[in-house]
């Protein structure tokens, strides 16, 4: 039970992250979203794209918590360690 509920969180994590990126872009970006992954790797931005996405994690974070699924709430922190080491490797290389 708990590795489905780990999971679980997993999933969602990733999917708040994506669609946190989308509702960054969309709400605030001039282009489209194909331009705007283009211009933020042409400009090395990218990292930044994915962190102001990921702030979305912190509502699927702390919603887990309050309904008491400690370890959903584990698979989005597993996700959004996962976002951190994609934006460490957009930084360095």
């Amino acid at each position: 039970m708990n590795k489905k509920d780990i999971l679980i969180g997993f999933i969602v994590g990733v999917t708040a992250n994506t669609i946190g990126t989308l509702l960054y872009i969309l709400l605030f970006s001039d282009f489209g979203i194909i331009d705007t992954f283009k211009a933020a790797i042409a400009q090395e931005h990218i990292g930044s794209l994915l962190a102001l996405g990921a702030i979305l994690n912190l509502v699927a974070f702390f919603g887990f918590l309050r309904l008491k699924r400690d370890h959903r709430a584990r698979g989005v922190m597993m996700a959004t360690i996962l976002t951190a080491l994609v934006i460490l490797y957009y930084k360095v290389f």
